[in-house]
């Protein structure tokens, strides 16, 4: 048995290995461990997340343990957009029960723009999202539910 890891997803990126990447990230992202996250960007990162600056893995690893200290029950799905051969662009969805909003449903309508190394780590971030208050009954990511497997209309790319 070999313990070798996959190889990496560099650039320059194909439609089969972009999406691959996408996927990857929604995995990661999906584990909600900081420090894993962290990884899989360059220790320079920049990183815009809506009006939030950042830049380097010390900031962005305080700021995903803050957000996942608020956003509680979170279930992210990312779709690739577009992308070039270092370039990614995604839409995501994701839900969370707000713990700073009496623990109210909510999901984040999203768009990111990524920048990769020729290593295959992001050097580069960008996200704009939008919230919106859900009842119990219009979530779609549930629990035991494969976030890639929920229809996802029109309406709502």
């Amino acid at each position: 048995m070999s313990s070798s890891s996959p190889a990496p997803l560099c650039p320059p990126f194909t439609a089969s290995t972009a999406h691959a990447k996408v996927k990857k990230a929604q995995n990661l992202w999906n584990t909600q461990s900081p420090s894993a996250v962290t990884k899989a960007y360059t220790p320079t990162c920049i990183w815009r997340n809506r009006s939030t600056f950042l830049q380097g893995h010390t900031a962005i690893e305080a700021f995903l343990e803050q957000k996942w200290a608020k956003e509680k029950s979170y279930r992210l799905r990312k779709e690739l957009f577009s992308f070039t051969e270092n370039k990614t662009a995604v839409q995501f969805w994701y839900e969370y029960q707000d713990a700073s909003d009496g623990m109210k449903w909510k999901r984040c309508y999203g768009l990111e723009h990524w920048t990769f190394d020729a290593d295959g780590r992001m050097r580069k971030r960008m996200m704009s999202g939008n919230d919106l208050e859900i009842s119990e009954q219009e979530r779609w990511f549930r629990e035991g539910v494969d976030v890639d497997g929920v229809e996802i209309g029109e309406e709502h790319w």
